[in-house]
């Protein structure tokens, strides 16, 4: 397909192309020489105390002096479980500094899906929050951790602070269940344990491994995008090159502050938030849990953002906040959305109450994430997921892996430097997804118009997108299927006005005293949050395949 959207570029202020560094380089290199460039500007925010790039850099190499002093070889797996707070960056750069691989894990997850993902991984150490060391402790000795590191939210809040901090957690709020991990290490300790002139730096390359980023396998088993150094460097050079009419080429000003509201551990915030603003030099004031709106508005009072990335669901929430609109916007130069489409109506009201377009950009785990974006300098919401990022191909591909023309309908396909090394440990599943000439298929339905912007008309998987997040039928009903009065499961995905979708149940009884709460109960034991159903129906039976297939697509009319 020819590249159409070159003409865009040129007109709203996005390079054609992007330089990478050479092959013997990695993540280590970028950030080693911001440290020294950045020094004493703000890098993280949270709870008001402020990190400096220093402060960051001596956390990091510490931990990863640490993670060292096990004996760790190159390349084995860290397990992060955290949301966010000022020890995530601290780790994930240590993990990378000590020459390892991060593995991302969402802090809510059930102890059934903690478990999978550090067996899969084969992670040999484990960075946990309290407030989740019970979800771990149900499953020691069952999966390759060997070291687990504890961390309090307070830990590095200062002695006062902290205390304070973790007092409240504990004793007041109740949010930390009692828990007994044998052989754990506090994080403080771990740092205080190592001397950081003992650190060695390791020789990494751009084609090293640096994060598994679980997703959700059609088949409902979760599988690791394997994301090397070049696909992460990458993709900060990508996303550079198209906000540069916003941020400006090289350095942001000191005072560009980012609004990290989404979780690190998913790609979008790990990269355009946390990765992105270390890169800039830009500080990240860190949001622990966004649905605690009064606590969201004292943050953006107090720092004004000069970008805001995020989902539908929160900039919608934020909108219709009597609060927010009364707040000062003069700063915002951008707010992105992604994850999940972000809705007209939405985006409209947006621009009326803060004067900044929502850009709308695209992008999965297996894409590092960012692979199409809408150029910041427009003045239109444009409905489109955008252009191509600069050395990022889209082919709309039929199933036979044809290219299909300008307007027709089929499956949005990447091929860029940011495109993963492939799934962790799985050649079957990436030979699923990966064509001979080294395009991902994104299981989205799409075309291109004239202009060469993409637009997203439908999903090929059965995949249901909650707030951002990926679900995938088939674990719901895997995990349904195992309630002893349950005979037959299907799940699929109904609209909601806040996520977007949420799940819902179809179920076959096999004892005809089961109910609707039972249902539900078992679920919140067996799933976190967002891949909980909210509704169950009752049926006699499936609609079926000839082959027995259940088909969720007559389920859904």
């Amino acid at each position: 397909m020819e590249k159409v959207w070159f003409a865009e570029y040129q007109k709203t202020g996005i390079p054609e192309t992007v330089e990478l560094p050479q092959e013997n380089s990695s993540l280590i290199d970028i950030f080693e020489r911001n440290f020294q460039k950045f020094g004493s500007r703000d890098a993280f925010i949270f709870m008001d105390k402020v990190m400096s790039f220093s402060d960051l850099e001596l956390a990091s190499r510490k931990f990863a002096t640490y993670l060292q002093s096990l004996g760790l070889a190159k390349g084995s797996r860290v397990a992060v479980m955290m949301p966010n707070v000022l020890q995530y960056p601290v780790v994930a750069l240590g993990v990378f500094r000590a020459g390892l691989v991060l593995v991302n894990v969402n802090p809510l997850y059930t102890a059934r899906e903690l478990e999978h993902q550090l067996n899969d991984s084969g992670a040999e150490a484990l960075v946990i929050v309290e407030n989740f060391a019970t979800v771990y402790q149900a499953i020691i000795g069952k999966t390759p951790v060997k070291h687990v590191v504890v961390a309090s939210v307070g830990d590095m809040l200062g002695t006062l602070k902290g205390t304070l901090v973790n007092f409240v957690l504990r004793k007041v709020r109740k949010q930390i269940p009692d828990w007994n991990i044998p052989g754990h290490i506090k994080f403080n300790a771990a740092l205080a344990k190592v001397s950081p002139s003992n650190y060695k730096r390791p020789t990494m390359t751009l084609s090293d491994t640096a994060v598994l980023q679980y997703t959700g396998g059609t088949t409902g088993v979760s599988k690791g995008a394997e994301l090397t150094h070049r696909n992460l460097v990458a993709n900060l050079l990508q996303c550079d090159g198209i906000f540069q009419s916003k941020f400006g080429q090289g350095d942001g000003a000191k005072d560009d502050r980012i609004f990290c509201a989404l979780p690190l551990y998913h790609i979008f915030a790990f990269m355009v938030c946390a990765m992105y603003g270390m890169y800039k030099g830009q500080a990240n004031i860190l949001i622990p849990n966004p649905r605690d709106l009064p606590a969201v508005m004292k943050e953006l009072r107090k720092y004004q953002p000069g970008f805001f990335p995020a989902v539908n669901t929160l900039f919608n929430a934020l909108v219709h906040n009597e609060e927010f609109r009364q707040l000062d916007f003069s700063k915002l130069k951008m707010a992105m959305g992604g994850g999940m489409a972000v809705l007209p109506s939405t985006a409209e009201e947006w621009k009326k109450v803060t004067g900044t377009i929502i850009i709308e950009g695209y992008g999965l785990s297996e894409t590092s994430p960012v692979a199409t974006a809408n150029p910041p300098a427009t003045t239109e919401f444009s409905g489109t997921i955008g252009i191509p990022l600069p050395l990022t191909d889209v082919a709309i591909l039929d199933d036979d892996g044809n290219h299909l023309s300008q307007g027709e309908q089929g499956e949005i396909s990447i091929r860029g430097p940011q495109v993963m090394k492939g799934y962790w440990n799985r050649p079957d599943e990436t030979a699923k997804v990966m064509t001979a000439d080294g395009y991902f298929r994104t299981g989205d339905i799409g075309f291109m118009d004239t202009r060469g912007y993409f637009k997203i008309v439908d999903r090929k998987k059965d995949m249901i997108l909650v707030s951002g997040f990926n679900v995938y039928p088939s674990e719901i009903e895997e995990v349904i299927a195992q309630h002893p009065k349950v005979l037959e499961v299907a799940a699929i995905g109904v609209p909601d006005e806040k996520s977007g979708e949420v799940p819902k149940l179809f179920v076959v009884k096999k004892d005809p005293s089961l109910t609707t709460e039972e249902v539900l109960e078992y679920a919140k034991e067996n799933l976190t949050g967002y891949k909980r159903p909210r509704y169950v129906e009752f049926m006699d039976d499936l609609p079926k395949s000839n082959v027995g297939k259940i088909l969720r697509k007559d389920l859904r009319k």
